[in-house]
């Protein structure tokens, strides 16, 4: 699959030869915002609230969720890559499908800082859903800490919404303090 969108970006699956610069992409963010998490007697209540000074947040490599290392891991495992128009990578995504629950997972999703607002995530996340439905899938499923909240907003503009939380995930790591938000859409 090779393709290229009226914006100079050319998608297509990843390549062995792709793993590099999968791995060097600059996944950090920078926002004004952060989703905080309430307990209260009927469950979990999700607040925006503004945090000063804007937080920055550059993710560690050993955070990594193991799904960015080029080509194709399995027949129910994909990751996609975009390329801007001098050839450098724009973004991926990686993906796996479940058959026992019919769930596509995003296992990650990066698009480099100097591509964003482009529509290259949409587009990513695009293949990610084509691939969703090659494999029957009924919905797809993604994790995102609470603090990114330039993803969740992009995230609820592409249609998913909210389905669970875990508080404890990110415990003992690097992101500890931080809330692990699920996502999920039906497949379009």
């Amino acid at each position: 699959m090779n393709i290229a969108d009226d914006t100079g970006y050319r998608y297509r699956t990843a390549l062995p030869e792709d793993a590099p610069a999968i791995e060097a992409l600059d996944g950090s963010f920078t926002t004004g915002t952060v989703f905080r998490v309430t307990a209260t007697e009927e469950g979990f209540v999700l607040r925006e609230v503004p945090v000063e000074p804007p937080l920055t947040k550059v993710f560690p490599e050993d955070e990594s969720d193991g799904g960015e290392g080029g080509g194709e891991s399995g027949v129910d495992s994909r990751t996609f890559v975009a390329q801007g128009a001098s050839g450098e990578l724009a973004g991926f995504v990686a993906v796996s499908y479940s058959g026992w629950n019919r769930r596509l997972t995003i296992e990650d999703i990066e698009v480099a800082p100097e591509h964003r607002g482009k529509g290259v995530g949409r587009a990513l996340m695009g293949l990610a859903a084509e691939f969703a439905r090659e494999r029957g899938a009924g919905h797809i499923w993604l994790e995102v800490t609470n603090v990114n909240a330039p993803a969740i907003h992009a995230y609820r503009r592409m249609g998913f919404a909210f389905c669970g939380l875990d508080t404890t995930l990110y415990d003992g790591t690097p992101s500890q303090g931080e809330q692990a938000l699920y996502m999920s859409m039906p497949c379009p």
